[in-house]
């Protein structure tokens, strides 16, 4: 009881952050401390973050599995992916995953896709894909049936090792979004502007 009225108390008081990594610290461990598995791998302490993080509201996609798609799709004619990068101006400049189209975060529901079949799969991402949960929730509204969030944002596709590119190419530079979440970036660059 302690414990949930502290973490009551700082998230009232806008240390959400702290309050934020301190329940998943509580919340991830079973009993004698040992974490819970997933069939893939061990659960980390980022899985456990984006468990908090994420309402549940879009189904997700693992950088693995949306590297395939993307690969595939041109050979499988027609029913291409469209890929959402969700963040901000800056963050897109710094690099994104090839073929995908901004989305500014502030502005996304002025966003114009009357053009495109609510039957084309969707995938959106962000830094750890909290934000892209929001616009694909907003995207479900409109009618399209097959969004997916990106698990673990371009966070968890740079370390998988998935490549990104900028307007020179590919790079290793990744818009950590802040300070505070630059610690889940574990591969890649952090660059806060774009060179």
């Amino acid at each position: 009881m302690k414990r949930a009225t502290f973490l009551v108390t700082h998230l009232l008081r806008g240390r959400w952050l702290l309050a934020l990594g301190l329940l998943f610290l509580v919340a991830g461990t079973s009993a004698c401390g040992q974490q819970r598995a997933t069939p893939e791998r061990s659960m980390t302490a980022y899985d456990r973050m984006l468990g908090l993080l994420y309402k549940g509201t879009v189904s997700t996609i693992q950088p693995t599995e949306l590297a395939t798609l993307l690969h595939e799709a041109p050979a499988t004619g027609g029913g291409s992916v469209l890929l959402l990068d969700t963040r901000t101006p800056a963050e897109y400049k710094v690099s994104h995953l090839r073929g995908a189209r901004f989305v500014d975060f502030e502005n996304f529901r002025r966003l114009e896709l009357k053009d495109v079949a609510r039957t084309r799969p969707v995938v959106v991402y962000c830094t750890v894909g909290a934000r892209s949960e929001q616009v694909g929730s907003w995207l479900r509204e409109q009618g399209f049936r097959d969004v997916r969030n990106l698990y673990g944002g371009i966070f968890q596709w740079m370390n998988d090792g998935q490549t990104v590119v900028n307007a020179q190419g590919p790079t290793t530079d990744v818009h950590p979004y802040s300070v505070l979440w630059r610690p889940w970036l574990k591969t890649g660059n952090p660059v806060y502007e774009a060179k």
